[in-house]
Parts: structure tokens; sequence; C-alpha cells
């Protein structure tokens, strides 16, 4: 049999919490989902559109969402906060506007804040949006992972696997490629492990990232 659960699902209620808290009637379940994934592709668009101000490393660990009857509060986790966003309100403030508007709410608010995270690469997704930027960037598959691993190693985890599989270096065949340092016990259930999917697209193809970090155990 394949080994294709994802950990962060396996692990929820153990060491693992949801990103999203919210109740709704059955009914209106996959709406709320929906809403939730608006939500989050508007805060990704706009880091993106305003890469002049930004830069082009976003550091978006990920977005909590906690959902009341009048009020939806977004909580942006990121690593590299900018002078703009963290020193000004007219950052998160525009950001807030352009969610709104896309959001098309009347009955409930928005809120918007942004919490930085001590240790930005023991994050997944900000090591696959590093290697992101070194693929595209012409660097060596090979160099780009060695040093996420190292990274990560510095900001103190106990294991970490990287693997990237597509037309890697625009070879004709698709290949599976991966590199692993320390422990990743991916079937123990204490075990908490981060992990995350990601995207590449490059003039020869779409490779994908995949990330598994062990950060502890209870």
């Amino acid at each position: 049999m394949g080994q294709k659960i994802n950990p962060l699902g396996l692990r929820l209620g153990t060491t693992q919490s949801h990103y999203s808290f919210w109740f709704a009637k059955p009914n209106n379940f996959s709406t709320g989902l929906q809403e939730d994934e608006k939500i989050r592709n508007c805060i990704k668009n706009y880091f993106k559109n305003n890469k002049r101000i930004y830069s082009d490393f976003e550091g978006i660990a990920y977005v909590g969402i906690h959902k009341r009857i009048d009020l939806i509060q977004v909580i942006i986790y990121i690593g590299f906060p900018n002078l703009l966003i963290e020193g000004r309100t007219r950052g998160v403030k525009e950001l807030q506007m352009n969610v709104q508007k896309e959001f098309h709410s009347v009955n409930r608010r928005l809120h918007i804040s942004i919490t930085r995270i001590e240790k930005p690469y023991r994050q997944p997704n900000i090591l696959a949006e590093y290697i992101t930027l070194q693929l595209k960037n012409r660097v060596s598959f090979r160099k780009a992972m060695k040093k996420a691993i190292e990274l990560t190693e510095q900001a103190g985890t106990k294991g970490i696997q990287v693997q990237i599989a597509g037309r890697i270096d625009g070879k004709e065949i698709a290949r599976v490629e991966w590199i692993r340092e320390g422990r990743v016990p991916l079937q123990t259930i204490l075990a908490k492990i981060d992990h995350c999917s990601h995207t590449i697209r490059t003039i020869y193809g779409v490779l994908g990232i995949k990330i598994w970090i062990f950060v502890n155990q209870e």
C-alpha cells in the first residue's frame, strides 16, 4: 500500500490543530470552506501584486481564520514582517480593504492582524518558497535542497525531508529526488510533524515540492 495520507490530517486532535475555527450547519459547511479559500487567495494575491513593497520573498507561514457571528478575524503568521506592515497601519488597512471587497460580506466585519514567527525556517511553507526562488534563479536543485536543510537545522529541528518531483533541470523524463536529514517518523502519531506541498511553474514545466519537518515528540 502506498503511504498517501496527509501527516497533518493524521495528527488532528493530538499534535496538530485546525487553521480555521468556526461552526456551521451541514448545509452551509461547503460555503464556509469556500470563504476560507477565497480569503487566503486574496491575501496571497495581494502580496504577489505588491512585490515592489514586500519584495519577492513573502514569508507567509500560514493564515489562521476565526469566525464569529458578526466578525471574521484573520491572523497572518509571517516569518519576515515588512516594516510597512509591522510599523504602520496603512499596509494592514489596505490589505483589509482589498479582502473586504473580494469577500462581499455585509453582515460580518473583517479584522486582519499580523503575528511574527520567531523561527521562520522551521515552517515548511517558508522553506518551500525559499527553494522556489532558488530554482527560478537557475540554482542547482541539490544545492537548494541542501541549503534549505542547513537553515532548518540551524533553527533547531530533529529531522527534515525535502522532495522535488517533475522535469528537474529540464530533463525529458520526470523523476523524483529527495534528501533526508535526521529522523522523520511519519507513522508515529505523537511526533509533531509539519508538512506542506508547493507547486513551482518553470520554463520546463511544473515541479512539485513536498517538505516534512520533525519538530519534536510529545
